[in-house]
Formats: C-alpha cells, sequence, structure tokens
C-alpha cells in the first residue's frame, strides 16, 4: 500500500481544519512516501517561511528511521551520541520530536510519514493525527 496524493492531501486538510478548530498558531504540514519523498506540503497563511524543513524534518526521521517523533526524542535524550550520528548520516534532516507521525497500513509496515510544525509539538500531534484517522490511515506519534 502506498499513501496517494488524494489521501495525502485529505491528511493535509484535516490536519489544518484541526488546528483551526483547537486554535493553534498556523501549521505546516508534509506527507512523505516510505521512501522519504514529499507526496505533498502545504504551510498555512503566517506561518514561518521556514517551516517546511521543520515538517520535513520531522516527517523524514520517522519514516527513514522507522521511529516515531516521540521515540526520537526519547531516544535523544537517552543516547544524545546516536541521534547525533543519525543526524549526520542523513545530513542534517532529522528533527527528532513529537509532530513526526508514522503512517502504517494494516499490517504494520510503514507506508510514509507526516510532519507537522507551527504550535507545541504535542498540538502538532494532536491535529496530525485528526488528519491521518480522517484519510482512514493508522499513525504513530
Amino acid at each position: 500500500m502506498a499513501v496517494s496524493l488524494r489521501k495525502a492531501r485529505t491528511i493535509i486538510r484535516k490536519t489544518l481544519e484541526k488546528g483551526r478548530e483547537m486554535d493553534l498558531k498556523p501549521l505546516s504540514v508534509v506527507v512523505l512516501d516510505a521512501g522519504g519523498h514529499v507526496i505533498a506540503f502545504e504551510r498555512e497563511d503566517g506561518a514561518a517561511p521556514g517551516r517546511f524543513p521543520i515538517a520535513h524534518g520531522k516527517a523524514y526521521g520517522s519514516v527513514m528511521l522507522g521511529m516515531a517523533g516521540t521515540a526520537q526524542m526519547q531516544r535523544a535524550e537517552a543516547q544524545a551520541y546516536f541521534m547525533a550520528a543519525v543526524n549526520g548520516v542523513y545530513g542534517g534532516q532529522v528533527v527528532p520530536v513529537p509532530g513526526g507521525i508514522l503512517l502504517r497500513d494494516r499490517k504494520g509496515a510503514v507506508i510514509g510519514a507526516i510532519g507537522v510544525t507551527g504550535d507545541t509539538s504535542d498540538n502538532d500531534v494532536v491535529a496530525g493525527m485528526a488528519g491521518i484517522e480522517a484519510a482512514g490511515l493508522t499513525g504513530e506519534s
């Protein structure tokens, strides 16, 4: 199973809707496929222009490590040298914090990831999970 452009757009639209419902700061959302390639990205009006690399880094670390942002942050806190090495391997593209959410199929295989940024990392996760659920997919934050 792959994440289609249609599903990616649904995830983004519903994530942004949830952000508005929660009165969050302007969000940016990226959806990556299982190889770490961008399927879709949107940055809300008012979001800082540098949000793409943050959203991408959250999702990229998740998909490339098969480890959601919350688990990456715990690993970084426990073994900072490991995450520093990982970031070196991936050219500094990994942002190991909540807001990187794995997309899994029904059998549990990683099919992609999303990255949400703009508000607190915990709020980013809530909005992102709403988008994933609205698209009929399973997320792991």
